[in-house]
C-alpha cells in the first residue's frame, strides 16, 4: 500500500480526487496478481508489486464499473486484474457508518427473546489465526498460487494455537450470555477460543470440532485439554477413518469405568460427517432463534449456512464480515415501519463489538471489564499447557 501520513492511506485509483483515505474513512483492500511494471502501461489503478491495493469504498465500485462497461479505458490485462480483485475484496465501513450500525444492532439485540450468535474464522484474525476465504486467506493463497504461479505471495503465518487467547468478540459474546442477551453460539472454528472464553459445553453447538477436545469411540465422553489433540496415535492402533483418510485417535484411551475405549480428537475434516448430536443441537438452536449475530463469517458452507435463516419469522441477520456474502439482502429487508430488519456491517468484528458493548453496558461497568481483560488473560494461561 501507498502510504501517505501516519493516519492516511494514498488511493491506488490514478483518477481519484477524494485525497488520501483517512482513519475514520470507508475503504476497500484489494488482491489480483502481480504484473511487472514494464507491463502497467495505460492502468488505471497504481497497483503494488504483488498486486495489492487500497481504494475509497466510492473510488472501488467506480472501477468495478469501469470494469462491467465493455467500452471503459481498462486494458485486457488490467480488467484480468479487476476480475480477479474482485473474488476476494475486503470492505471496511467508515467509523461513522460503524457507530450508526452500533446503535441498531443494540436494539436488536434487547428487542431479540432468542439471540443466537453464528461464527466463522473472522472473528480470530485479531488473535493471529488466518481466515480462508480473506485476502490472504488459506484458500486464496492456493488459488493464487493455482491460477498465478508464485505472484501476488502472502505473508500470512502459521500460530502455535496453544498460545492464542480470545478476542475481544470471543469475550463480548460470552458478557452478552452472562447478560442473558445471547441464548447459543453456533460455531464453524476449531480454535477452542469460544470455550476458553468461557462459554460452556452447552452453550455452544462446534460444527466443525474443537482441536482442545477429544471423544471416547465408544462411550462417546468428552475431554476438554489443555493442550492440542492431534490424531496422532502412537499407544494405541492407528484407524484410519473411511471419509476423510485421517486417523482421529489421539493415542490416549478413555477413563470411564467399563469403557476404556481409544479417544479420538473431534475435528471435522474435508469428506467427514458432521456429528449428528452437535449438528441437531446446532439445528435447534437455530429453529428458536429469532435473531442471528453472523460474526467473521462468508456464510459459504452449506448445510452450516442454512442455519442463520432458520429461525421465527421475519428474518433478523446480522452480518459482520469484510466480504459480501450472499445472505446480505436479508439483513437489509425492512418492515412496515421502514426499518431494516437486520443490519449488514463491513469490517473487523471487534471494532464492531467494541462499538456495541459501549452501547449496552453501563459506562461504569464496560469500563471495569474491559479493564479485567489482563486478569482474564492470565486465566485463559492457566487453562493451557505453554
Amino acid at each position: 500500500m501507498a502510504t501517505g501520513t501516519d493516519d492516511t492511506v494514498k488511493c491506488r485509483l490514478i483518477s481519484c480526487d477524494k485525497g488520501p483515505i483517512g482513519k475514520t474513512d470507508g475503504h476497500a483492500d484489494v488482491r489480483a496478481y502481480a504484473v511487472p511494471k514494464s507491463k502497467r502501461s495505460g492502468f488505471q489503478v497504481n497497483w503494488n508489486e504483488e498486486g495489492f491495493a487500497t481504494f475509497h469504498t466510492e473510488c472501488w465500485f467506480a472501477l468495478w464499473g469501469m470494469y462491467k462497461d465493455k467500452s471503459s479505458v481498462l486494458t485486457k490485462e488490467e480488467r484480468e486484474m479487476v476480475k480477479e480483485a474482485a473474488k476476494t475484496v475486503e470492505i471496511h465501513d467508515s467509523c461513522s457508518k460503524l457507530e450508526q450500525e452500533a446503535e441498531h444492532i443494540v436494539n436488536l439485540i434487547k428487542n431479540a427473546e432468542y439471540c443466537i450468535a453464528f461464527t466463522g474464522a473472522g472473528i480470530s484474525t485479531a488473535a493471529g489465526i488466518g481466515d480462508f476465504r480473506g485476502i490472504q486467506g488459506k484458500w486464496t493463497e492456493r488459488d493464487k498460487v493455482k491460477d498465478h504461479g508464485s505472484k501476488g505471495k502472502s505473508k500470512r503465518t502459521i500460530q502455535d494455537v496453544q498460545k492464542l487467547r480470545p478476542t475481544y468478540t470471543h469475550e463480548a459474546l460470552f458478557k452478552l450470555i452472562e447478560m442473558g442477551k445471547l441464548k447459543h453460539v453456533i460455531s464453524q472454528n476449531v480454535d477452542g477460543l469460544h470455550r476458553l472464553s468461557g462459554i460452556e459445553e452447552g452453550q455452544i453447538s462446534e460444527l466443525h470440532g474443537n482441536m482442545f477436545v477429544e471423544k471416547c469411540e465408544k462411550c462417546k465422553k468428552r475431554y476438554e485439554r489443555k493442550y492440542r489433540c492431534t490424531g496422532k496415535a502412537t499407544k494405541v492402533p492407528i484407524n484410519i477413518c473411511k471419509q476423510c483418510r485421517i486417523n482421529h485417535r489421539t493415542g490416549r484411551s478413555c477413563n470411564e469405568k467399563k469403557c476404556d475405549g481409544y479417544l479420538m480428537n473431534t475435528i471435522i475434516n474435508f469428506g467427514d460427517y458432521l456429528e449428528p448430536e452437535v449438528f441437531r443441537s446446532a439445528v435447534e438452536q437455530a429453529s428458536r432463534s429469532d435473531l442471528v449475530l453472523a460474526l467473521g463469517t462468508t456464510l459459504k458452507v452449506f448445510p452450516a449456512n442454512e442455519m442463520v435463516k432458520m429461525g421465527k419469522r421475519p428474518t433478523r441477520l446480522i452480518i459482520c464480515n469484510r466480504q459480501a456474502t450472499d445472505f446480505d439482502e436479508t439483513c437489509l429487508k425492512l418492515d412496515d415501519d421502514e426499518v431494516p430488519l437486520g443490519s449488514r456491517v463491513f469490517g473487523d468484528c471487534d471494532k464492531l463489538m467494541r462499538e456495541v458493548m459501549q452501547r449496552i453496558l453501563p459506562e461504569e461497568e464496560l469500563s471495569k471489564w474491559e479493564q479485567d481483560r489482563n486478569v482474564r488473560m492470565l486465566t485463559y494461561d492457566t487453562k493451557r499447557k505453554l
